[in-house]
C-alpha cells in the first residue's frame, strides 16, 4: 500500500516536472505586428482592384475576365495575376491583418461598399492603379504620347489619398503610425516613352520617381517601404519586342534590364538622401531586382520549371506570348494547368507563386540581400515609436 502510494507520488512529481520543463522550453510568443493601418500605392504589380477591363492599359484590358484570379480567389478580382500579390501577403501574412487592403475606388463614390462606413473595421486602403506613371498624364499628352495610356499617375493616387484621409477625418498622429507601401513605379513611364526618348529622357523619370517618395514623408509618413523595379527585361513582352541580339547572360533583354538597374541605383541614392533629411523616419528599400534575379538564376530552387514562358498567353514558342492575344481575351480564355510552376502569368505580371516567393524574400530576409533595412527592424522601430 505504502509502496503504491509512493509510486503514485513519484509519477505525479515526474509529470509536474515534465510540464514545467516543457513550459520553460516553449518560446515566447512573437509580439503582434505594430501596424494596424497600411496605405499602398503603385501600378499593376500592386493594384488590387482599382482597374477594371474597361479602364486597364491597352493589350491588358481583360483583367475582369477569367482566368484572372483563378488560383486563389477562383474568380477575377481585377488583380493582374492568377491570385494574390505581394501587397496581399504583406497584409495577411507579414502584418496579420484580418483582410486584404480594399481598393480605394471601392471605398469612394456612390458605389462604395460597406467597408467604407466609419463603423466598419478599418485597416487602410490600396491606391495603386494599373498603368500608373511617375510623370503626370498631362506631360504625355503634350508630347502626343497619351494614346492608350492610363490617365492616372502617382500624383493622382496621392490626391485620392488626401481625399480619403479628409473623408475619414484621419488624425495627423494616425498618419504617422501607418505603414506606407510604395510599389514599383516608373516602368510604365519607360514603356510609354520608348518611342520618344528625346522628349522624356530616362533621367527625368528617375528623378520624378524619387521626388514622389519625398511627398509621402512630407505628408507625415514615418514608416515607408519603397520597391525598386524588377528585371523588366526578363518579361515575355520585352523579350518578344526586343532585337534577338539584345540579350544578357540570363537570356533576357540586356538594354531593358540595364535601364531598370540604373533606375534602381538612382532610387536608392534618393532614398539615402531622404533618410538623412528625415532621421526620424524609417525608409526601407525592397530590392525587387535582386529578388527577381535570384529566381531567374536558379528557378528550380524556388519551384519553377518555366522562368520565361507565359502561363496565360498564346502563340506557343519560347515565350507563349502574342501582344494582340493576351490573357482573358476571347483568344485566351484559359491558362496553363500548373501556374505555380511558372514565373510569369500574362507576359508582364507574375504568378501568385512568384509573388509569394518575392514576399518571403522581403518579409523574412535578415541578410540585407532583398530589403534594407530588414522588415523585422522596421517592425521593431515601429513598436518603439508606438510605445509598444
Amino acid at each position: 500500500m505504502a509502496a503504491s502510494t509512493a509510486a503514485r507520488r513519484f509519477l505525479l512529481l515526474l509529470a509536474a516536472v515534465t510540464v514545467v520543463s516543457v513550459a520553460a522550453a516553449a518560446p515566447a510568443p512573437a509580439p503582434p505586428p505594430p501596424f494596424r493601418t497600411v496605405y499602398a500605392f503603385g501600378d499593376s504589380f500592386t493594384d488590387t482592384g482599382n482597374t477594371h477591363s474597361t479602364t486597364g492599359p491597352y493589350s491588358y484590358g481583360y483583367v475582369s475576365n477569367p482566368p484572372y484570379g483563378a488560383t486563389f480567389f477562383h474568380r477575377s478580382t481585377n488583380r493582374y495575376s492568377d491570385g494574390r500579390l505581394v501587397v496581399d501577403f504583406l497584409a495577411t501574412d507579414a502584418l496579420a491583418l484580418p483582410s486584404f487592403l480594399p481598393p480605394y475606388l471601392s471605398l469612394a463614390g456612390p458605389n462604395a461598399t460597406s467597408a467604407s462606413s466609419k463603423s466598419s473595421k478599418y485597416y487602410g486602403a490600396n491606391f495603386a492603379v494599373a498603368g500608373a506613371t511617375a510623370i503626370e498624364h498631362d506631360f504625355f499628352a503634350k508630347n502626343n504620347l497619351s494614346v492608350d495610356i492610363t490617365p492616372q499617375s502617382i500624383m493622382t493616387e496621392l490626391g485620392w489619398f488626401d481625399a480619403h484621409l479628409k473623408a475619414r477625418q484621419v488624425k495627423k498622429e494616425e498618419i504617422g503610425e501607418a505603414l506606407y507601401w510604395v510599389g514599383e513605379i516608373g516602368a510604365n513611364d519607360y514603356a510609354y516613352s520608348f518611342m520618344a526618348a528625346d522628349s522624356i529622357p530616362p533621367e527625368r523619370i528617375r528623378t520624378m520617381a524619387v521626388d514622389r517618395v519625398t511627398t509621402f514623408l512630407e505628408r507625415g509618413a514615418k514608416y515607408v517601404v519603397v520597391q525598386g523595379l524588377p528585371l523588366t527585361g526578363c518579361l515575355p513582352l520585352a523579350m518578344t519586342l526586343a532585337r534577338p541580339e539584345d540579350r544578357d547572360n540570363l537570356s533576357c533583354v540586356a538594354s531593358v534590364n540595364k535601364q531598370s538597374m540604373d533606375h534602381n541605383h538612382h532610387l536608392q541614392a534618393g532614398i539615402h538622401r531622404l533618410r538623412q533629411a528625415h532621421p526620424g523616419a524609417v525608409v526601407a528599400y525592397a530590392d525587387y531586382y535582386a529578388a527577381h534575379l535570384a529566381v531567374m538564376r536558379s528557378p528550380a530552387r524556388y519551384g519553377f520549371a518555366e522562368p520565361f514562358k507565359t502561363c496565360c498567353g498564346s502563340g506557343g514558342g519560347a515565350y507563349n506570348f502574342e501582344i494582340f492575344s493576351t490573357c482573358g481575351s476571347p483568344e485566351v480564355p484559359a491558362a496553363c494547368a500548373q501556374p505555380a510552376r511558372y514565373v510569369n502569368w500574362d507576359g508582364v505580371h507574375m504568378t501568385e507563386a512568384m509573388y509569394k516567393v518575392v514576399a518571403g524574400m522581403f518579409f523574412r530576409d535578415a541578410s540585407g540581400a532583398f530589403i534594407r533595412p530588414s522588415f523585422a527592424s522596421l517592425l521593431a522601430a515601429a513598436r518603439k515609436g508606438h510605445g509598444n
